[in-house]
């Protein structure tokens, strides 16, 4: 490595740690004033919300790297610009494509530690993040408590009216059982207006386990031609396959799960013929986000290299409003992903791909 390469990269990097904590502590700042009513009105104590925030922190470095690594980008070079170093370089015959080198090179590194950070650790603080939100504030998502199915081995589908995870109870309840043999034809059907998960005693040993017990139903017996129904106002059905922590886990957004979590999910949604369109989308995003890092890079160095009577902070706004509009973008294109109307991995890559184009576009239009 040269030494050039070397005081690029102490720059770059330095510039980008400041850029990211400055933008993290006013995002932090922001979001507290428009939250700390809702926290005095809960009575939350002052450790919840420090917590609440350390835990809110992963996310927003998630949403500020790319602003960030775009105003070291931009700062670096404009210094280099402004101080005439840039000039000297090129007359001793380095290119703007060497001088891009090491800005490239920390740009996908960022990627690749962005790409874990983003898949492992930002999930867990989310949940508890959100952990928190419904404790503290209140505030119960709708999200996937709503008609949620679950298939319980080879012949018994389960589903769920609505499921409430502070009782670790459901209503309206459905658990039909197949015939071994053919699974077209119903052997046995359970429907109750409620189950809850409990701890259950065995009568005969005595000893206590958990599981579900289902409360104001029927129970319909399907053999041959003959049906025969049975009401019960309490009725032990046991051990399912399907837990508090299975519909926590079907309960999760996107941004509560890691990789591997989100590809099994998707996986039980195929299986159950659920449309996976929109899960698969959030998790190629997942992947294709970090990377944007490259792109505000390319943008922020060929915007640098060049001396403007504009100054530095109109150069700034213009790559700010370009990073936000390939955000704005990315966004949108995601909706066309959720219809299914273009592939999932396409949708993730497309502004990637469009804005890395324009960025080289922009390059080449430079002097080197």
């Amino acid at each position: 490595m040269l030494l050039i390469d070397r005081y690029i990269i102490r720059q770059f990097i330095a510039a980008f740690l400041f850029g990211l904590l400055a933008f993290t502590l006013i995002f932090i700042l922001i979001d507290m004033m428009e939250k700390i009513d809702d926290f005095f009105d809960a009575n939350t104590p002052t450790a919840v919300i420090a917590e609440y925030y350390l835990y809110f922190s992963p996310e927003i470095i998630k949403l500020m790297t790319p602003v960030a690594m775009l105003l070291a980008a931009l700062f670096v070079m404009g210094r280099l610009t402004n101080l005439n170093e840039l000039p000297a370089m090129k007359a001793s015959g380095v290119s703007l494509y060497r001088i891009l080198l090491p800005f490239i090179i920390v740009a996908f590194l960022v990627s690749a530690v962005s790409v874990y950070f983003n898949g492992w650790v930002v999930p867990g603080a989310n949940q508890r993040k959100f952990a928190i939100e419904r404790q503290h504030l209140q505030r119960v998502d709708s999200y996937n408590r709503f008609n949620i199915f679950f298939q319980d081995g080879r012949t018994r589908v389960i589903s769920l009216g609505f499921y409430e995870p502070q009782s670790q109870s459901a209503t309206r309840v459905s658990i039909i059982d197949f015939a071994d043999t053919n699974l077209t034809v119903l052997s046995h059907r359970y429907d109750a207006d409620r189950m809850t998960w409990t701890t259950l005693t065995d009568s005969i040993t005595g000893t206590t386990s958990e599981g579900w017990v289902l409360d104001y139903g029927t129970k319909r017996l399907i053999t041959g031609d003959r049906d025969s129904i049975t009401y019960f106002s309490q009725f032990p059905i046991g051990k399912l396959s399907v837990t508090p922590d299975e519909i926590a886990k079907k309960q999760r957004k996107p941004d509560e799960m890691d990789y591997p979590e989100l590809s099994e999910f998707i996986e039980s949604q195929q299986r159950a013929g659920q449309d996976v369109a929109r899960w698969e989308v959030e998790y190629n995003a997942k992947v294709a986000f970090p990377f944007a890092s490259v792109v505000v890079t390319l943008f922020g160095v060929t915007f640098g290299s060049v001396r403007r009577r504009s100054g530095v902070a109109v150069e700034f706004g213009i790559c700010v409003a370009m990073t936000f509009l390939y955000m704005g973008f990315m966004k949108t294109s995601q909706v066309f992903g959720y219809n299914g109307d273009f592939h999932p991995l396409l949708t993730a890559w497309l502004a990637n791909l469009i804005f890395l184009g324009m960025g080289m576009v922009n390059l080449l239009r430079v002097q080197k």
